[in-house]
């Protein structure tokens, strides 16, 4: 077994028990071998000879290994009571006479018991790999009132196996006295800790503190490696990860925020927990180990997501929700992460995630910048109709999307303000009573959300005028606007932005409506007369039914490919146009048609039928399916369409 040769060459040299035996400057007394005290401490070496020799490793190396802790435990507590006899003796007798035969026999059955208590601290570490697996582990705090302590559990159970007649050969499977009966596994585990704490102590009082800590280093820094490997945990430089492909890297990204949460609330917390129970006679030991054993793997752990961040020649604007979600997750993580890792000698670790968190703010960053410049650059073609953008659709659906992160994006814009990176007050792109109230990190995020949203609506001004028809333009900005408000309005963007920020931009798109109204159909209005039930010559009658039908006809026929798309807009705007047009004409209509009775059809519709042709604008193609790909969360960049 690889385990052999490490008790053998430890036990037979312990190099922290010579401190013990080292000869003493003070003198023997000329008759200490007859004291009281003297005969003492030779009855302490007999009685632990009985012991010790009984389960001598050499003397059996032939046998089958049969554990002392989980064949007999009064007899464990009788070696482990042994042991400290010796101790006691080895201490006595350096004092008063170093060149006694009982010190260099009582040496001899030190080194002889460590290498048993070695071999089965190693066996029991082994052999209950699953019953101290870290979710057990991280459980036993909350069965603390069970019992007190640990110890107050071991202690229960010896005592429980004294009182019985005919003492059990395996631990009793009754509950602990003053508690509710825990279940199979939680009782083996139980009983291992118990255990590995009772050699723990018996080790590092004898001075053997070093060997027991290797042996607890050799098992349980294998099972953190060998879970976070298991956990999919890779270490990536940020050169390897610029290299890789996005379909590729994303996975890893994923397996990365699973593995985390299970790695910082149950892997290391576990670990923790167990080496404070197991070393809890040295806080100094419990401290060395743990380090040891973590320390390697957790600062692997948080590498990943700081050379993701460090990697800005694969950042984009779609990549900002993963950059997000790594830095939520540490974020989130943080007070477990301070806690678990809060010796001194782990400070790396904690810095190692707060690198990470510091390079992932930077690269959302870069990429809020990125994704401002693509909105700018953008090129793509106007929709047909006057419809809303693909351009819209995406920048809203995007920032709704980052709304999920709210937490984390006030943390990372609440030193970065827009007004430093623009000449334009504040009152263009931010709002006093927006959702920010006085938290000057709500409200960074707020003047970021705001100043986007203000860059889109600049960059839709510039589309407009591309347009042939000035009243197209105006109908193209209300819808795009009124779609920027209602995506603000109906999700947690409204919350930010606040209601004045709404209001505000609501009455921008019924001014944009107004102007398409006016511009749209103001022809049609002024070819009647501005009294319509006046007296007027049938000829000039006849003539204004000839430049209302001909004007009407002519909006009509250019409107009928123009699109609202929202139900509730589209509504208000036919309303709006019936009561603009229908009863003017409904006055004239009824005052003139009469004089045209039987003659040449001047008279071509009656107001009903105008209301029907009106009832059927704004349902023409929006020409926006041929650039679908905005409608989606970010599978590509916004820069990227109509190039």
């Amino acid at each position: 077994m690889k385990g052999a040769s490490l008790f053998s060459s430890r036990a037979s040299s312990p190099s922290h028990h010579r401190s013990h035996v080292s000869p003493s400057s003070t003198p023997p007394r000329a008759a200490a071998h007859h004291t009281f005290s003297d005969t003492m401490m030779e009855e302490n070496i007999d009685h632990a000879e009985s012991i010790v020799r009984k389960w001598d490793l050499d003397a059996h190396k032939h046998d089958k290994f049969s554990p002392l802790f989980a064949d007999d435990r009064r007899e464990a507590k009788r070696f482990l009571e042994a042991v400290s006899g010796l101790q006691s003796a080895m201490h006595y007798y350096v004092k008063v006479s170093s060149s006694s035969q009982n010190l260099v026999r009582a040496q001899n059955l030190m080194q002889i018991a460590i290498k048993r208590l070695e071999k089965e601290f190693y066996v029991i570490l082994s052999a209950n790999r699953r019953n101290l697996d870290s979710e057990s582990v991280s459980g036993v705090s909350s069965r603390a009132s069970t019992r007190s302590t640990i110890s107050d559990y071991y202690e229960d159970e010896i005592s429980e196996e004294e009182e019985s007649t005919t003492p059990p050969r395996t631990p009793p499977r009754t509950p602990p006295r003053g508690g509710n009966s825990p279940s199979e596994a939680e009782r083996a585990l139980d009983v291992a800790m118990a255990d590995l704490k009772s050699i723990a102590e018996c080790m590092i009082a004898s001075g053997y503190a070093k060997e027991c800590v290797n042996i607890y280093k050799l098992i349980r820094k294998s099972i953190i490696d060998e879970t976070l490997y298991y956990l999919g945990v890779e270490k990536l430089n940020h050169s390897q990860m610029q290299k890789m492909e996005w379909n590729v890297l994303e996975p890893k990204i994923k397996n990365w925020l699973h593995a985390v949460k299970i790695a910082v609330k149950t892997l290391f917390h576990g670990e923790r927990i167990l080496c404070d129970i197991v070393f809890s006679s040295s806080g100094k030991i419990a401290e060395s180990c743990f380090t040891e054993i973590s320390r390697d793997a957790a600062l692997n752990l948080f590498s990943f997501p700081e050379n993701f961040g460090k990697s800005k020649k694969i950042l984009s604007p779609e990549k900002m929700f993963r950059a997000l979600d790594l830095y939520e997750a540490i974020s989130d993580l943080w007070p477990e992460i301070e806690s678990i890792f809060s010796h001194e000698s782990l400070s790396a670790v904690r810095s190692e995630a707060v690198a990470a968190l510091v390079k992932l703010g930077e690269a959302v960053r870069i990429m809020l910048e990125q994704f401002e410049a693509a909105i700018q650059k953008d090129s793509s073609k106007t929709p047909t109709g006057g419809a809303v953008h693909p351009l819209t659709r995406y920048v809203m659906n995007y920032l709704i999307f980052l709304c999920d992160y709210s937490g984390a994006l006030s943390d990372i814009l609440a030193d970065w303000p827009v007004n430093a990176q623009t000449p334009l007050p504040e009152s263009y792109f931010s709002s006093p009573t927006s959702g920010g109230g006085e938290d000057p990190s709500a409200a960074a995020i707020t003047a970021r959300f705001a100043w986007l949203i203000l860059v889109l609506l600049c960059k839709l001004d510039g589309k407009a005028v591309l347009y042939n028809d000035v009243a197209l333009s105006y109908l193209f900005l209300a819808n795009n606007l009124n779609y920027v408000v209602s995506k603000v309005r109906n999700s947690n963007l409204g919350l930010l932005m606040g209601l004045e920020w709404i209001w505000k931009h609501r009455s921008k798109a019924n001014r944009y409506i107004a102007n398409y109204e006016r511009m749209g159909w103001s022809k049609v209005i002024s070819s009647l007369p501005e009294d319509p039930t006046a007296e007027i010559p049938p000829e000039e009658a006849r003539e204004c039914f000839r430049r209302f039908y001909l004007a009407f006809e002519e909006a009509y026929k250019k409107q009928t490919s123009w699109v609202i798309p929202d139900p509730k807009l589209r509504d208000e705007v036919k309303i709006s146009l019936a009561k603009m047009i229908i009863p003017g004409y409904r006055a004239f209509y009824q005052k003139h048609r009469g004089n045209y009775a039987g003659m040449e059809p001047i008279v071509r519709y009656a107001p009903e039928d105008l209301d029907n042709y009106l009832s059927d604008l704004f349902f023409g193609s929006t020409g926006g399916s041929k650039t679908s790909s905005y409608e989606t969360y970010p599978g590509s960049s916004v820069s990227s369409q109509g190039r």
